[in-house]
This record gives structure tokens, sequence and C-alpha cells, in this order.
């Protein structure tokens, strides 16, 4: 039995050339801390992870996206 976690989740996602929000990570995953996860991929996992600081509606919040 494999046990899939979210922070995999989260990396396949990523892989999969699309852009997450922490919003996006809690409907599809159920993962509250996304930048928790962030960190880790970025710096356990090696991967190269850009953050970018999103506003709509007066809200600020980060879109995680793999770069090349």
């Amino acid at each position: 039995m494999t046990i899939t976690t979210q922070r995999d989740l989260v990396q396949r996602h990523l892989e999969s050339g699309r852009s997450i929000t922490p919003l996006e990570a809690l409907r599809l995953y159920g993962c509250f801390r996304l930048s928790a996860c962030i960190w880790v991929l970025k710096h356990k996992r090696g991967m190269n992870i850009e953050t970018t600081m999103v506003e709509e509606d007066g809200r600020r919040f980060a879109e995680y996206s793999l770069v090349d």
C-alpha cells in the first residue's frame, strides 16, 4: 500500500505545469499549509519553485509555479 501525502500531490500538481494557490491547495488536496509544503519541496527536494504575489478584490496571496 502506497500512501500519497499532500506534499506529493502538490508536487505532482506543479510538475504537471500548473500553478497553485493556497485556496486551490485546500480545495483540491485538503492542504491548509501550502507554504510549508512549498518550503519542503524547495529546500528538501530541490525543486525550483517561483512565488508570485497576486492581488484580487483587495486580497493578496501567493501563487506558486515550477520554473523550468
